[in-house]
């Protein structure tokens, strides 16, 4: 037992992160987080709240009101940043013709998407890469389906659309590796159907999906109780993944990943964003694909097998969601602009902006990643080579541990061995590091890790 004890805390002693590698800061993230302007992300929210109401079945054809007009004014404002960077976005508008619950009548729902190119192979980039922020443009009353009524919808969820504006305009004064694809989307309120639509189009081209964004409800640092929170945002991740086969479930309950999905891994990387690069903000992860009893965009990425979270502020106001606007017993109720902390979502914005510019510069998330090391004494970790990739880092953590506390660097190899660290005590994972020290999230052995929804080898490989 001494013998054993004394091999673990040696090569817990020798998991010294490696120079330039997880404990380097970037000069370009703390650059990028300080472009980031709440002034113009006011002139959005009251912009989007100047249509009246954006309710998905609510007038189309005017220029002043309704989500048409919403709709045709954000793709000016995605058309306008791309003339900023030269050509730099294509604008395009996937949508669909739906029939659903609260859609009676067949009703076009629009999304204005912006995609921003990743590097091409030859220059050493991986265009098919993608990382996605999204938010909702359209709202809500009391009534999920009065269409014609104000809702201003100013916290929800203009202020998601006024994140991924602004991610639009300081990221797309930069070059990435990976393509970042900035996302308004439709329907939320009705279904999620922007995000089906979303995932549907990513789906049909191929896109290798890293990241999903979903910003839904993120501007306002005042709860329903009065208290005021403006140092701490939600992330919610799901723990095991939607597209989990029957097969992969039982291999999970008996080998583990109910807390390492890449959705789980993703938001552990968000969170490390944060800690490094925001001064006086906080990630609070949040063991639930959502709300509790709720649900956003991402729920449909997820479905369709793509890595995805939703940020939400820390401090939520029922009073001001889903209401009509009115004073009762001297509570005004509304989601009127006056609910939404500026200074509080240029801290949400920062956070999406260096976790996107972070994702885009490091490597694809290892694939094909297993573990060895039943009935032994040590344990070998084993993956394939990405491109991009100048290095690799094996970590580990305590089967409780909620992020991960222990690393050991691989160099350019595809395996690891970890003398001492026994197979059945530790979580373990793999993560890609570049030559100028940006790192992909860690991918958890097999399956239920996988960053990939189908096609990783790991998938045919027991663990």
């Amino acid at each position: 037992m001494r013998a054993l004890s004394i091999a673990l805390v040696g090569a817990l002693l020798a998991s010294v992160p490696a120079a330039a590698q997880t404990t380097s800061e970037h000069t370009l993230l703390h650059e990028l987080a300080g472009e980031v302007r709440p002034e113009r992300m006011r002139a959005d929210i009251e912009a989007l709240v100047g249509f009246g109401t954006r309710h998905t079945l609510s007038e189309t054809a005017s220029e002043t009101r309704g989500i048409g007009a919403a709709r045709r004014w954000a793709q000016r404002e995605f058309e306008a940043i791309s003339r900023e960077c030269r050509g730099c976005l294509a604008v395009i508008t996937p949508s669909d013709t739906v029939t659903a619950a609260r859609v009676p009548t067949p009703t076009e729902v629009v999304n204005i998407v912006a995609i921003q190119r990743g590097r091409p192979v030859e220059e050493g980039g991986d265009p098919n890469r993608v990382i996605i922020i999204s938010g909702h443009i359209d709202s809500r009353v009391t009534d999920v389906m009065n269409s014609t009524a104000d809702a201003p919808g100013a916290n929800d969820d203009a202020s998601g659309v006024a994140a991924v504006l602004e991610a639009a305009r300081v990221l797309s004064q930069h070059r990435f590796d990976a393509t970042l694809v900035y996302a308004v989307l439709s329907g939320e309120e009705q279904g999620l159907l922007g995000g089906k639509i979303l995932a549907d189009y990513a789906q049909a081209q191929g896109w290798r999906v890293e990241a999903n964004l979903n910003n839904d409800i993120v501007g306002n640092s005042e709860g329903q109780s009065g208290v005021r929170d403006t140092t701490r945002v939600r992330v919610f991740s799901e723990g095991t993944k939607t597209v989990e086969t029957e097969a992969q479930e039982e291999r999970r309950r008996y080998n583990g990943g109910e807390v390492d999905s890449s959705s789980r891994n993703l938001a552990r990387f968000v969170d490390g964003m944060a800690d490094r690069y925001l001064t006086n903000f906080d990630v609070e992860m949040i063991y639930r694909t959502d709300r509790y009893g709720r649900g956003g965009d991402q729920v449909e990425m997820l479905r369709h097998g793509f890595p995805a979270v939703r940020i939400s502020e820390g401090a939520e106001n029922y009073d001001r969601q889903h209401q009509d606007l009115r004073t009762e017993n001297g509570v005004a109720y509304g989601d009127t602009i006056d609910g939404v902390d500026f200074a509080y979502l240029g801290q949400v914005a920062r956070l999406n902006i260096v976790a996107m510019a972070a994702l885009a510069n490091a490597p694809a998330s290892p694939l094909g990643v297993t573990i060895e090391g039943a009935v032994k004494p040590d344990t070998t970790v084993k993956w394939q080579a990405v491109p991009g990739a100048a290095g690799y880092r094996v970590w580990w953590r305590s089967t409780t541990a909620p992020q991960w506390t222990h690393s050991r660097w691989a160099g350019t190899a595809t395996e690891l061995t970890l003398p001492g660290v026994v197979i059945d005590d530790f979580f373990f994972g793999v993560s890609a590091v570049s030559s100028d020290g940006y790192e992909s999230p860690v991918v958890f052995p097999g399956p239920a890790g996988s960053f990939v929804s189908t096609g990783d080898p790991a998938s045919r490989t027991a663990n």
